[in-house]
């Protein structure tokens, strides 16, 4: 039995993460993860959003499993343990659908860089975000030094890697390393209330939009408005145009 489960309502997916005692994150589970956001890239037809949250009051992801962090630091990671963590961060940018990490609580190290990999983050008013790896002679191995500056810039990213400082909700509302802040009470109910106002939205115009999103962060500006343009092209309402869509 995995530490995953997965339900569907009203088009999005809520992939919760639950492994006792607190929800550090080891590679058995991240393969799982990455099996369940594999499995959902399939599914365009019901699933038009998916949604993370921990399953353990108070935190969303703690870290990574201590044990894996004592592996990659000695060099005995196999290079197929080493691969999951990306293959599974990449599955959350890649797949067709956008991803919300609903934060309520606890984010360190590998549990935000989870959070990052996702296209939206939402907090409660007791989240807690940070990168702590430099205060144990690390660095952010799951992507924390890549991402977060492209999220919120290279100086305050710089400033959270470099002096490993935890912030709350609302400096992390203000950094934009979330893009709401909850109240915590009744927050899965409340979490899943402001995704469906995303998920509500044509899903091909979705999934375009996260395409052409996640590519302005990698491709020079004319290939980014070229892509842009053939998106808007094929997922532009004939109806809206009369039956004819407009001539380019």
């Amino acid at each position: 039995m995995g530490n995953w489960t997965a339900e569907t309502r009203d088009k999005t997916a809520v992939l919760t993460f639950r492994r006792l005692p607190d929800n550090q994150m080891d590679l058995a589970s991240l393969g799982e993860l990455a099996d369940l956001l594999e499995g959902l890239a399939h599914r365009t037809h019901d699933v038009a959003v998916v949604l993370l949250r921990g399953g353990i009051d108070g935190i969303f992801v703690k870290h990574a499993d201590l044990e894996v962090l004592r592996l990659a630091a000695s060099g005995a990671l196999t290079a197929e343990d080493a691969a999951v963590w990306p293959r599974a961060l990449g599955l959350l940018e890649s797949i067709p659908q956008p991803v919300v990490a609903a934060v309520d609580g606890q984010a360190w190290g590998g549990g935000l860089e989870i959070a990052l990999a996702a296209t939206l983050r939402i907090g409660s008013a007791r989240t807690q975000v940070g990168q702590p790896e430099i205060l144990n002679g690390l660095i952010p191995g799951g992507g924390g030094t890549q991402r977060l500056p492209r999220l919120i810039g290279p100086g305050a990213a710089a400033d959270l890697v470099l002096t490993g400082r935890t912030v709350g909700a609302e400096e992390a509302l203000r950094l934009g390393v979330l893009n709401a802040v909850l109240p915590a009470e009744d927050f899965d109910r409340r979490a899943e209330d402001w995704v469906a106002q995303v998920a509500r939205n044509p899903a091909p115009a979705l999934f375009a939009a996260k395409r052409a999103l996640a590519a302005s962060r990698t491709l020079p500006l004319d290939e980014g408005l070229a892509l842009e343009a053939a998106l808007f092209r094929r997922v532009v309402p004939t109806s809206v145009f009369g039956g004819a869509a407009p001539a380019e």
